[in-house]
C-alpha cells in the first residue's frame, strides 16, 4: 500500500493535542490522504519493472540479453531474446495493471473520490469545509447523520444525551447492526463551537495498529487524566446513524487509521508445484552449464587439433589468442543459444493459466448462492492447483457447518428443564410431533416470529415464579444489544452476535422486554411495567474471558451483578452453596449438548454499596494504566465475578447448513481428513459430528481425550494408539505389531490400521497435547483417525493445530471458517476459505477463496481443484518436453559444426518458437483440458487421490518429459542429417545445404510438438482446434513470408535466402523426411500409452471407459429389435487392467458405479493401486517421533 506521505519511523506512542496544528506537525504524522492503488501513471513503469526484475528468471534473461550485445560471443541477434523478454514483461505488466485497477473498490477512482470528500473542520474557532485529504491529526471535525467518519476520532460530544452516538461498522467488519459509542463525561458537554475552540486537551495513546476492537489511551486536560477505550472511538469507514451530529478529535489519519492498517495484503502463499518448479529450473540451469562446458571443451580441442589448419581463411577474432580462450568464449555463446531450456515464457504462461482457472471459479453458477446473491470468489490466483492436493480440512463449526441462525430452544431454571414437549401419555414427543406453539398474545411487544413449544415455562412466568422472573430479567439486562423502535411497539434488535439476539428475543416474548438504553441506564418492560435500571458497569465478553457481566442498580437501590458465559468458566466461579443445584443443571447441560444445542450458564451476585465503590475505584485505576491495561482490567473483573449464585442455563439451536453431511461424506471418500475446531462444548460438538456424518455408528471406536494434566493426556493418547494397534492385529491386516516397533515406522503403521476411528479432544487437554514434548504423540494418534474434533479451542489453538500438521506432514491443508476467530487459522493453512455468513466478513477478507455455503467446498476441491491440478501438471510436462526437443538439437549440431556455436534454426524461428508457434496450444490445454466431466468428478471422489499423492507432476515425471524431449531432439537432428547426406533434388543436384536442413528440422519440430499436444489434449474445444491448427498455419505463413521476394526487397541484409522455404518444401524427399521423423518420434508415445491403457489404466481411464459402456448399452436399448447371439463380445480392456480395480470400482466405500458399467469389470480381492502406493509412501515416510526436520507423510 503506497502512502501520500514519506515513510516514517515506527511510533512508540501517539500524542495529539486538540486545536494545535503547529504542535502536532512536529511529529510528522501521516496526512489523511490515502493511496491504495499500487501504481499511478508516472510510477507504473519503473515500479513494475523493478518488481518484475526481482524474479530470478527475468534477471537471468536480462543478463543473457547483455551477453548477446557482445559480438565476440553472440551468434544470435539481440532480438531473439529481447522480443520474448519484452513480451513476457508486457503481459505481466498488463496483468498487474488490470489487477491494481479492478481488484478493489479502493483504487484510482475511489482514492480520488474519497480524498476529495468534504468535511467540516474547526479552524480558528470557525467551522470550515475541508477536503478529507487536508484533515490533520489534532483537528476537531463535525459529523452529521449518515456521514462517513473521515478519520479515527475520539468522540467528544454529540446531539444525543450523555454524549451517545450510533454507528454502523459494515465497512470495517461486515456487521450491519448498529453499535453505540459514548463520549467521556468530561467532554460530552462540549457541544458548543466556542467551547470546542477552547478545548486544548492532549491525548496520549497506543501507536497505529490494526486491532479494530481495542484502543488504549489517556486524555490529559485541566490537570486531570481520563481513560479512553474503544467505546470512545469512531473509526474511519463507519457511518453515523440515528445521531443528528457529533464532534470528534482526529487521533489517526490516512494510512494510520485502523481501516487502512487492515488493508494490508495477506502473507504470500506458494504452492508445492511452485516450489518444485523453482528447484527444477535450477537443475535445468545446472544442466545448461554442463552442456556449455562440454561444448566449450569440444571447441577448445577442435580449435587446437583441427582449427589451426584453417587459420588462413578462418582466422580467429582479434581478441582470441588461444584455443583455450576460444573455448571460453564458446561457453558463453552456447549459454546464449541453449538458454531456451530455461523457458522465459514459463512463468507468465503459468500466471495466465491460473488467472483463467480463477475466472472459472468466479463464474461458476453452481457455486452461486441465490438467497444471498453471493458468488464464489477466488481472491488469489496463485493457489488454484493446490486445491487439487488437499489432504486435511480444518473447519469451524458455528456458521461454517451450521447456519449461525440461533433459535432459543430449551432452558434450565433453578433445577427444572423447560422446552421438551410431552404427549398425552407423558412421553417426550419426537421431531415432527410438536403441538401448537406457545401463545404469546398476552404480550403486545412479543416478536411474532419467535416460537416456543413448552407452555409450562410461560405458566411459570405468569404465576410470578421468582427464579423464572430473575432468569429472564438477566437475559433482558446482560447484553450489548441495541434497540430501535421505528413505530410504537415495533421493536428491532441489533445484536453483535446471533446468540445475544436469540436470548434477548426470548426474554422479550416471555414478558421481559428490553426497550431502550442510554450509556448509564437500561429500560425494561417487565410484565407490562416499565422499569429503568442504572447501568453501573459492563464487563464485556472476549475470547479469553468467555463470559460477560453487567452491574446494575434497580429502582430500590440494590446493586446486582448479572453474568452469562461458558459453563467451563462459570461453574468454577459459583458459590459453594449451589452445589446441589449445580449437579442438576449439569445434567440438563449434558442433555442439551447431547442434542447438539449451544449452552450458556446464567448466574448473579448481590453487591453491597461499600464493596462496589471500592471495586469501582480499582477498575478506574486499572483503566488509567498505560501499560498492561487489558490484563489489569481482566484481574479486576475476575475479582468481582466470583461467589455467584446459579440461576440456570440456556440452550440455543444452530441448525446444520444444507448439504453439509453429503459434502463431508464425499470429501471423506476422496481421502480428505476433516478436523473440526470449535469453541463449543464437547457434547455439542460430538452431536454435530454425528449429524453431519463425520462420526458414524459404524466406526470402530471414538476416542475421547479429557485429561487435565500432561500425564493424563499422554496416557489417554497412548491407550488410543494401543487399541488401534490391537484391533489391527486381531483382524490381521498384513502386519504384525511388535512392542519393539521402531519409531520410524510408527506413524505409517498407525495410518494403515484396520477400522475407522475418531478422536475428540477438549481445549484444556489440547493445550497439553500441543506442548513440544507431546505434540508428536497427539499428531500420530490424530492422523490415524478418520475424523478429529477439537472442542473448547481458542483462536490461537486453532492456528496451532493447523501449524502442527503443516510442520510435520507433507500434506496440503485447508482451513475454512466464517468469523473473526477463524482468521488466524485461515491465514496459517496452505489454503484459506472464508464463508460469508452471519459473523461479518473478516474471515472472507483474510481468505484465499470465499463463498456462502459449506457445501460448495466439494465443488471447489473435486471439480475446480482437481482440474486445475491436472491442467497445470499436463501444461508443465508438455512445456518442458517441447523446449528440450527444441533446444537439444543445437547440442547435437555442435559436434558437426566444429563447436562454433552455429545455430540449427533460423534466428527468427528461435525468436517465435515459444511466443507464437507453440504458446497458444499449450495455454488452451492448460486452461480448458479435463479428463472426465464435472459430474464424474463428483460421482467418483477417488479421482481426487492422484493429486494428494502428487502423481501427475513430480521429479520422476519431469525426468520422463526431459527424456522424451531429448529422444525427440536426437531423431529430429539425425534423421534429416542422415537423409540429407545422400539425398538429391528433383534435378539431380545435392539437396543438402544449411538453410534447407534448417527448414526441414524446424518444420519437423513444429509438426511433432503439435501432434504431441493433440495426443496430450483430453478435452477438445473449438479453441483447442483453432490454436493447434492455427499455429501450424501461422508457422507456414511466416516461413514462406520470410523467404519471399517482398521482405528481401525491403530488408536485403536480414532476409537473404529468397525462395529457400518454397524450394525445400517442394521436394518429396523433404516431406518424406518430415513424415518419417514425425512417425518415429510419436509412435513410441502412442504405443506406450496404448499398452498402459490396456495393462495399467489410470482411474480416470477406467471412469471414461464406463461412460463408453453406458453409452453403448443405452444405444442398444434404443434399438427396435434385438439380435440374439450365441456368444458375447468381450472387451480385452476389462480383463487386462491392473489388479485391484475391481474392488475399487465395486466398493461402496471407495466410489459409485452403476450396474450398467460394473458388468465390464472383474472383481478382485486385493486393494487398489492407489491404496498400494499410499501404503508404500507411508512406509517410506519419516517418523514424526524423530526430528522436526524429518516431515511425515500420511
Amino acid at each position: 500500500m503506497a502512502l501520500c506521505a514519506k515513510k516514517r519511523p515506527p511510533e512508540e506512542e501517539r500524542r495529539a493535542r486538540a486545536n494545535d496544528r503547529e504542535y502536532n506537525e512536529k511529529f510528522q504524522y501521516a496526512s489523511n490522504c490515502i493511496k491504495t492503488s499500487k501504481y499511478n501513471i508516472l510510477t507504473f513503469l519503473p515500479v513494475n519493472l523493478f518488481e518484475q526484475f526481482q524474479e530470478v528468471a527475468n534477471t537471468y534473461f536480462l543478463f543473457l540479453l547483455i551477453l548477446q550485445l557482445i559480438p565476440q560471443i553472440s551468434s544470435l541477434s539481440w532480438f531473439t531474446t529481447i522480443v520474448p523478454l519484452v513480451l513476457v514483461l508486457t503481459i505481466t505488466a498488463v496483468k498487474d495493471a488490470t489487477d491494481d485497477y479492478f481488484s478493489s473498490q479502493f483504487r484510482h477512482k475511489s482514492d480520488n473520490q474519497v480524498n476529495n470528500r468534504q468535511s467540516q473542520v474547526l479552524i480558528n474557532g470557525i467551522l470550515q469545509q475541508e477536503q478529507w485529504m487536508n484533515v490533520c491529526v489534532g483537528d476537531i471535525i463535525k459529523l452529521e447523520n449518515n456521514q462517513f467518519v473521515a478519520a479515527d476520532l475520539l468522540l467528544l460530544s454529540s446531539s444525543e444525551p450523555h454524549g451517545l452516538c450510533y454507528i454502523e461498522t459494515a465497512e470495517l467488519d461486515g456487521e450491519t447492526n448498529m453499535k453505540v459509542r459514548q463520549a467521556i463525561p468530561v467532554t460530552s458537554e462540549l457541544g458548543d463551537i466556542s467551547k470546542l475552540a477552547k478545548f486544548d486537551g492532549e491525548v496520549i495513546c497506543e501507536p497505529p495498529n490494526n486491532k479494530l476492537d481495542k484502543f488504549s489511551g489517556t486524555l490529559y486536560w485541566k490537570e486531570n487524566k481520563f481513560p479512553l477505550s474503544n467505546q470512545n472511538m469512531l473509526l474511519r469507514g463507519c457511518v453515523l446513524r440515528n445521531t443528528e451530529w457529533c464532534f470528534g478529535l482526529v487521533i489517526f489519519a490516512g494510512p494510520d487509521t485502523k481501516l487502512m492498517q487492515n488493508s494490508g495484503r495477506t502473507k504470500f502463499k506458494r504452492t508445492s508445484i511452485d516450489r518444485l518448479m523453482n528447484t527444477l529450473v535450477l537443475w535445468i540451469f545446472g544442466f545448461l552449464v554442463c552442456m556449455g562446458v562440454i561444448l566449450a571443451i569440444g571447441n577448445a580441442i577442435w580449435e587446437h587439433e583441427v582449427g589451426t589448419r584453417f587459420q588462413v581463411y578462418l582466422p580467429w577474432d582479434e581478441a582470441v589468442d588461444s584455443a583455450f580462450f576460444s573455448g571460453f568464449l564458446s561457453f558463453w555463446s552456447y549459454i546464449i543459444i541453449l538458454n531456451t531450456v530455461v523457458p522465459i515464457s514459463l512463468y507468465v504462461s503459468v500466471e495466465v493459466i491460473r488467472l483463467g482457472h480463477s475466472y472459472f471459479i468466479n463464474w461458476d453458477k453452481k457455486m452461486f448462492c441465490m438467497k444471498k446473491r453471493t458468488p464464489a470468489e477466488a481472491r488469489t490466483t496463485t493457489l488454484n492447483e493446490e486445491l487439487g492436493q488437499v489432504e486435511y480440512i480444518f473447519s469451524d463449526k458455528t456458521g461454517t457447518l451450521t447456519q449461525n441462525i440461533m433459535v432459543f430452544n430449551k432452558c434450565s431454571i433453578y433445577g427444572r428443564s423447560y422446552g421438551d414437549v410431552f404427549d398425552v401419555l407423558g412421553h417426550k414427543a419426537e421431531l415432527g410431533e410438536k403441538p401448537e406453539p406457545v401463545d404469546f398474545s398476552f404480550n403486545p411487544l412479543a416478536d411474532k416470529k419467535f416460537l416456543f413449544w413448552d407452555p409450562s415455562l410461560l405458566e411459570a412466568v405468569k404465576i410470578g415464579d421468582p427464579h423464572t422472573h430473575e432468569f429472564f430479567r438477566l437475559l433482558s439486562l446482560c447484553h450489548t444489544v441495541m434497540s430501535e423502535e421505528k413505530n410504537e411497539g415495533e421493536l428491532y434488535y441489533k445484536a453483535q452476535s446471533p446468540d445475544e439476539g436469540a436470548l434477548v428475543t426470548a426474554a422479550r416474548n416471555f414478558g421481559f422486554v428490553f426497550r431502550s438504553r442510554t450509556p448509564k441506564t437500561i429500560t425494561v418492560h417487565e410484565m407490562g411495567t416499565a422499569i429503568t435500571y442504572q447501568l453501573l458497569a459492563i464487563l464485556d465478553f472476549n475470547n479469553i474471558r468467555k463470559r460477560m457481566s453487567v452491574i446494575v442498580r434497580n429502582p430500590e437501590g440494590k446493586i446486582r451483578l448479572y453474568c452469562k458465559g461458558a459453563d467451563t468458566i462459570l461453574l468454577d466461579r459459583l458459590h459453594h452453596s449451589t452445589q446441589e443445584l449445580l449437579n442438576t443443571t449439569m445434567d440438563h447441560l449434558n442433555e442439551y449438548a447431547g442434542e447438539g444445542l449451544r449452552t450458556l450458564v446464567l448466574a448473579y451476585r448481590d453487591l453491597d454499596e461499600e464493596y462496589y465503590e471500592e471495586w469501582a475505584e480499582r477498575r478506574l485505576q486499572a483503566s488509567l494504566a498505560q501499560d498492561s491495561r487489558e490484563d489489569r482490567l481482566a484481574s479486576v473483573y475476575e475479582e468481582v465475578e466470583n461467589n455467584m449464585m446459579l440461576l440456570g442455563a440456556t440452550a440455543i439451536e444452530d441448525k446444520l447448513q444444507q448439504g453439509v453431511p453429503e459434502t463431508i461424506a464425499l470429501l471423506t471418500l476422496a481421502n480428505i481428513k476433516i478436523w473440526v475446531l470449535t469453541g463449543d462444548k464437547q457434547e455439542t460438538a460430538v452431536n454435530i459430528g454425528y449429524s453431519c456424518k463425520m462420526l458414524t455408528d459404524d466406526m470402530t471406536e471414538v476416542f475421547i481425550v479429557t485429561g487435565h494434566t500432561v500425564l493424563e493426556v499422554r496416557e489417554e493418547l497412548r491407550k488410543a494408539r494401543e487399541k488401534m494397534m490391537d484391533s489391527s492385529r486381531s483382524v490381521g491386516n498384513g502386519f504384525t505389531y511388535q512392542e519393539t516397533l521402531s519409531s520410524s515406522k510408527l506413524t505409517s503403521v498407525l495410518e494403515a490400521v484396520a477400522g475407522e476411528y475418531a478422536l475428540v479432544i477438549n481445549g484444556h487437554s489440547l493445550a497439553h497435547a500441543l506442548e513440544a514434548d507431546m505434540e508428536l504423540e497427539f499428531l500420530e494418534t490424530a492422523c490415524a483417525c478418520k475424523a478429529v474434533i477439537c472442542c473448547r479451542v481458542t483462536p490461537l489453538q486453532k492456528a496451532q493445530v493447523v501449524e502442527l500438521v503443516k510442520k510435520y506432514k507433507k500434506a496440503v491443508t485447508l482451513a475454512i471458517g466464517d468469523g473473526a476467530n477463524d482468521v488466524s487459522m485461515i491465514k496459517t493453512a496452505h489454503i484459506g476459505v472464508g464463508i460469508s455468513g452471519q459473523e461479518g466478513i473478516q474471515a472472507v477478507l483474510a481468505s484465499d477463496y470465499s463463498f456462502s455455503q459449506f457445501k460448495f467446498l466439494q465443488r471447489l476441491l473435486l471439480v475446480h481443484g482437481r482440474w486445475s491440478y491436472l491442467r497445470m501438471c499436463k501444461f508443465l510436462c508438455y512445456f518442458f518436453y517441447k523446449n528440450f526437443a527444441f533446444t537439444m538439437v543445437h547440442f547435437w549440431f555442435g559436434f558437426f559444426c566444429g563447436f562454433s556455436a552455429q545455430t540449427v534454426y533460423d534466428q527468427y524461428f528461435i525468436t517465435l518458437y515459444n511466443i507464437v508457434y507453440t504458446s497458444l496450444p499449450v495455454l488452451a490445454m492448460g486452461v480448458f483440458d479435463q479428463d472426465v466431466p464435472e459430474q464424474r468428478s463428483m460421482e467418483y471422489p477417488k479421482l481426487y487421490e492422484p493429486g494428494q499423492l502428487n502423481l501427475l507432476f513430480n521429479k520422476r515425471e519431469f525426468f520422463i518429459c526431459i527424456a522424451q524431449g531429448i529422444y525427440t531432439s536426437v531423431l529430429m537432428f539425425f534423421i534429416p542429417y542422415g537423409v540429407f547426406a545422400e539425398a538429391t533434388r528433383d534435378d539431380g543436384t545435392q539437396l543438402a545445404d544449411y538453410q534447407s536442413f534448417a527448414v526441414t528440422v524446424a518444420t519437423s519440430l513444429v509438426i511433432v510438438v503439435s501432434v504431441q499436444i493433440g495426443l496430450d489434449t483430453g478435452y477438445w474445444t473449438a479453441i483447442n482446434h483453432f490454436f493447434i491448427w492455427g499455429s501450424l498455419a501461422v508457422y507456414f505463413a511466416i516461413l514462406f513470408a520470410m523467404h519471399s521476394n517482398g521482405l528481401f526487397d525491403m530488408f536485403p541484409n536480414q532476409f537473404r535466402f529468397v525462395g529457400n522455404a518454397q524450394n525445400t518444401l517442394a521436394q518429396p524427399t523433404v516431406w518424406l523426411t518430415i513424415v518419417l521423423t514425425t512417425v518415429v518420434c510419436i509412435m513410441p508415445v502412442v504405443a506406450f500409452r496404448f499398452l498402459r491403457l490396456n495393462l495399467k489404466p489410470d482411474l480416470s481411464d477406467t471412469v471414461r471407459y464406463t461412460q463408453l459402456v453406458r453409452k453403448k448399452q443405452k444405444a442398444q436399448h434404443r434399438c427396435m429389435r434385438r439380435v440374439g447371439r450365441t456368444g458375447s463380445r468381450r472387451s480385452g480392456y476389462a480383463f487386462s487392467h491392473q489388479e485391484g480395480f475391481g474392488e475399487l470400482i465395486m466398493s461402496g466405500k471407495n466410489m459409485r458405479l452403476s450396474s450398467l458399467a460394473l458388468s465390464s469389470f472383474t472383481t478382485r480381492s486385493s486393494s487398489s493401486w492407489i491404496e498400494s502406493l499410499r501404503r508404500k509412501k507411508s512406509d517410506s515416510a519419516s517418523s514424526p517421533s524423530g526430528s522436526a526436520d524429518k516431515p511425515l507423510k500420511g
